[in-house]
């Protein structure tokens, strides 16, 4: 079983800043702080309609991920704008990721079957860049067996779900975190790395990080809230003590 690393979202550092229309609180110095507490990669989000996340920001955290040598996985929709700009910049991964604009937060995992030939001429062009790329996808068999074929090296598994009806106290739960396992091995099977992200908290986290074939997790706006109270190094040292024991105790 593999070491599990931490990927930080800083997208809500930015949507808290532009709550104010100041020029603070600063997503790139939260990137830093969360390199400096044990983050193993940064993710952020630039989106069609700049709700949070800036192109000055995404800019600024590919100088300083590069800087540091720890990966920026530049979150996307599949679109000619965002490909023009992932491809200028050309972090050291590419998430797509479904998109629309009324949505708070992306609702579920992209539509690889739907959209296959589309998604495939993107990842043929991130590839040929050196940019690692990876799908975020609904922990469905079919939708994995898409993303093999449309030629991406990782899946993203969306854990919003099943991080949902936990914190409801909804049976449905253990379904759900079984549905996660067996997408998640079948994925290994394919030859893809597996990471994991949505809605993750320190309830849930210990039940993902067990999850044998999950090399990553992804976790933003938990991590930015509690760290409203606790602070952000704190928080994602907890966080790592959780994912750092969960791991451990699913190896005896």
């Amino acid at each position: 079983m593999s070491r599990l690393r931490l990927g930080v979202n800083v997208d809500h550092v930015a949507t808290l800043r532009n709550a104010r229309g100041a020029d603070y609180p600063d997503p790139v110095r939260a990137a830093d702080l969360a390199m400096a507490s044990g983050a193993d990669g940064i993710t952020a989000h630039l989106r069609e309609d700049r709700r949070h996340i800036s192109d000055q920001d995404i800019e600024a955290l590919a100088k300083l991920t590069r800087q540091r040598g720890i990966p920026l996985n530049f979150e996307m929709a599949v679109t000619p704008e965002m490909e023009a700009i992932c491809l200028a910049l050309r972090p050291q991964a590419a998430c797509l990721v479904p998109e629309r604009r009324e949505e708070v937060t992306t609702e579920g995992g992209l539509d690889l079957v739907g959209g296959h030939n589309r998604i495939a001429s993107s990842v043929q062009k991130f590839f040929e860049a050196g940019i690692r790329v990876s799908c975020f996808v609904d922990a469905d068999i079919a939708q994995i067996a898409a993303a093999k074929s449309a030629g991406v090296q990782v899946v993203e598994l969306t854990t919003g779900p099943y991080c949902d009806a936990v914190r409801a106290g909804n049976p449905e739960a253990a379904e759900l975190l079984k549905i996660l396992c067996a997408a998640a091995a079948e994925a290994e099977r394919l030859g893809l790395e597996v990471h994991a992200g949505h809605g993750i908290d320190y309830e849930t986290v210990g039940s993902i990080a067990a999850i044998p074939q999950v090399v990553e997790l992804n976790i933003g706006h938990f991590l930015i809230g509690e760290s409203v109270f606790v602070g952000l190094s704190t928080a994602i040292s907890r966080m790592r003590h959780l994912m750092n024991a969960a791991r451990a105790g699913a190896l005896t």
